[in-house]
C-alpha cells in the first residue's frame, strides 16, 4: 500500500466521466500512482494547479474508458483523493433523461439519490471492527450544488435545479418496462456510478456535488430513438466540452477552507470507541481518520 503524504493545502477533486477522461490546462501536473487498501484506482491521480489551487482529476472509467461501471472500484478512487487531501469533489457524470424538460445536451445539478444497485454494503470504508454510519439524508453538498448551478448558468448552459438520480447495475441499459418503472417512481435521472461515489465521499469527509450531463432519453420516450452507444457518444462529446470550459470557474468559486457539515460527518457517526479500533484497521483508514485521531477541526 503506497500513499503521498497529504499536504497542508486541501486540494478540490474532479471526478470524470464518459467523455471527459482529462482536464487542461493543469499547472506543473503530477501523476501519483497510488495503491490502497481497498485495491486500486481506476488509473492515475493527476494532481496539479488551476486558478491557485491544489485540483486533482481522476477518470473512473480509467483512461481509454476500459472499465464498465460495475468494475469500478469505487473506495479506492475515493480513499486515493483523500489520502491527496482532497476535501471538496465534483463529480462529473453522464445521464439518462426519465423527463421531458432534462433534453439530452442539458445539465442537471441532482439533489436526491436513490440507489438500486443492491450493492450498497460495498459502498463504504467502514466495518471489520468499526462501525459507522453516516448521516446521508442529503446526499449532495448544497453549497457545492449552488457553486455548480451558478457557474453552469453564467457559461450559458441549459442547467436544472434539482432532480432525483437513480443508480442501477450496468452494463446493459433499460428496458422499456424498467424505464417506466423508473418513471413511475418518481425519479428523473438514471445513471450507474454516482450512489457509491456520493456515499464513500461523505464517509470520507469530502463534501460532494454531481454536475449530470444528458445524454439521451433512456428509452421510455417512443418519440426518441432507445438508447445506443452511438447517439450517447455524440452527446457525450459536446458535453465533455462544456465540462472542461467549467471547471476553472467552478475552482475559483470553492473556499479555501473546508468548513461544510461534510467536512464533520465522521464526528457523530462512529459507534465503536475508539480504544475498540483494531490497529490494522485504523492503518487501512488512516487518511479518513487522521483529523479525528489529531483532534483538528478542520
Amino acid at each position: 500500500m503506497t500513499s503521498p503524504s497529504e499536504k497542508t493545502e486541501p486540494a478540490i477533486a474532479f471526478i470524470g466521466g464518459s467523455g471527459l477522461y482529462q482536464i487542461d490546462p493543469l499547472e506543473d501536473p503530477v501523476a501519483h500512482e497510488i495503491t490502497t487498501p481497498f485495491g486500486d484506482p481506476s488509473g492515475p491521480v493527476v494532481e496539479g494547479r488551476l486558478g491557485g489551487r491544489r485540483v486533482c482529476f481522476l477518470p473512473r472509467h480509467g483512461h481509454g474508458h476500459r472499465l464498465l461501471a460495475h468494475e469500478i472500484n469505487h473506495r479506492a478512487n475515493i480513499w486515493a483523493l483523500r489520502s491527496l487531501g482532497v476535501r471538496w469533489a465534483v463529480s462529473i457524470t453522464a445521464v439518462g433523461s426519465l423527463r421531458e424538460r432534462y433534453a439530452p445536451r442539458h445539465a442537471v445539478v441532482p439533489h436526491q439519490l436513490v440507489d438500486r444497485t443492491g450493492r450498497a454494503h460495498e459502498f463504504t470504508f467502514f466495518g471489520h471492527g468499526i462501525a459507522a454510519h453516516i448521516g446521508f439524508a442529503d446526499p449532495y453538498c448544497q453549497p457545492l450544488r449552488e457553486i455548480l448551478l451558478e457557474k453552469s448558468a453564467a457559461a450559458g448552459a441549459t442547467v436544472h435545479d434539482g432532480g432525483i438520480y437513480t443508480c442501477m447495475n450496468g452494463p446493459a441499459f433499460s428496458t422499456r418496462a424498467e424505464a417506466k418503472m423508473h418513471r413511475d417512481l418518481g425519479f428523473d435521472l438514471i445513471g450507474m456510478t454516482n450512489a457509491p461515489e456520493a456515499r464513500l465521499c461523505r464517509e470520507a469527509e469530502i463534501a460532494m456535488a454531481t454536475l449530470a450531463f444528458v445524454t439521451d432519453y433512456d428509452c421510455w420516450n417512443h418519440h426518441e430513438a432507445a438508447v445506443d452507444v452511438a447517439g450517447v457518444i455524440e452527446n457525450l462529446m459536446a458535453n465533455a466540452g462544456l465540462a472542461k470550459s467549467l471547471i476553472p470557474a467552478i475552482t475559483s468559486a470553492i473556499p479555501d477552507t473546508p468548513g461544510w457539515p461534510e467536512h464533520h460527518a465522521l464526528d457523530t457517526a462512529i459507534l465503536t470507541p475508539r480504544e475498540h479500533w483494531p490497529a490494522g484497521r485504523v492503518t487501512d483508514l488512516e487518511p479518513l481518520l487522521r483529523r479525528l485521531a489529531s483532534g483538528s477541526s478542520a
